[in-house]
């Protein structure tokens, strides 16, 4: 499944093509994804203006001026998720003028956004396992999709204390406790591995362990929040990962996965620098966890 920065890269190749753009026809070429479409979805945007695309965790925003917007509940926000297999592609009208290859598999061509001037906005999902639904900007904290979600890891606003403060008292091992959307938003399987790795820090350690009893954040607490922010920021600048059906908008793939040091590698000497361990696969929770036993402690 697509993780925060997949969905951000998406948000970054569609922000210049649809932000200012004015929708003249949403096409739904099918009654529903995983969930059904919100009822009079294509009426609700056929005509609207895009003021702005943003993210937040595994979700994009897209923000819309449209003729139900009122004054007490503001703009209406149409809520995307890309499920396991959706990617959003962009064509323009004109013979030729593609900003990437057509897809070889039209049939997985649900939503149609046309814009005016051409172009089109194509979101495909062969698996459906994506969805779109629309709720006002004003009730979009306490939508259910994202009440009582925890902070971004980009930005200000992830700090040492903000994730000790989180993390106080708490017996779940750290893997579970970095999934926990309620700790961190939008930090999925891959990156989590990845920034415990960097930190040198088990999987299987208790989360309250890197808290002080005054509830300040360890030294290891600290240097974890740093790794969490580096490793979401490569992430994005690569384009993030692509392991299956991730692509960019103009088609390309995310090359993260190339410098992945813990998440499936399984079997590799460990890249530590003094570190003669070789990377293991456990299971936590039901999801695959990789990391140094030698090291990560």
């Amino acid at each position: 499944m697509p993780e925060l920065p997949e969905v951000e890269t998406v948000r970054r190749g569609l922000a210049p093509v649809m932000e200012g753009a004015v929708i003249e026809r949403l096409e739904l070429r099918r009654t529903d994804l995983r969930f059904p479409f919100p009822e009079g979805l294509a009426d609700t945007l056929d005509g609207a203006r895009i003021t702005s695309l943003g993210r937040r965790a595994k979700y994009l925003l897209i923000d819309l001026a449209t003729a139900s917007a009122d004054a007490e509940t503001g703009e209406d926000v149409l809520i995307a998720h890309l499920g396991m297999s959706g990617s959003f592609r962009i064509e323009d009208e004109v013979p030729g003028a593609f900003h990437h290859e057509r897809s070889t598999d039209g049939a997985h061509d649900h939503v149609v956004f046309h814009l005016k001037g051409g172009t089109r906005v194509i979101y495909n999902d062969p698996r459906r396992f994506g969805f779109m639904l629309l709720a006002r900007r004003a009730e979009l904290d306490s939508h259910p999709s994202f009440a009582g979600m925890g902070v971004e890891p980009v930005g200000n606003a992830l700090s040492a204390e903000v994730l000790a403060l989180a993390l106080a008292g708490k017996r779940a091992p750290m893997k579970a406790a970095l999934l926990d959307q309620r700790v961190i938003a939008g930090l999925g399987n891959i990156y989590v591995c990845e920034a415990l790795w960097r930190s040198r820090l088990s999987p299987r350690r208790e989360a309250r362990t890197l808290v002080r009893r005054s509830g300040a954040p360890t030294e290891r607490l600290k240097r974890l929040t740093d790794h969490i922010r580096d490793v979401i920021a490569e992430a994005i600048e690569a384009g993030g990962a692509s392991l299956r059906d991730h692509r960019q908008t103009d088609g390309q793939l995310g090359y993260f996965q190339h410098r992945f040091c813990a998440y499936d590698r399984e079997g590799a000497t460990c890249a530590h620098e003094g570190c003669r361990g070789t990377i293991a696969r456990i299971v936590q929770s039901g999801r695959s966890t990789f990391y140094c036993p030698a090291c990560q402690r």
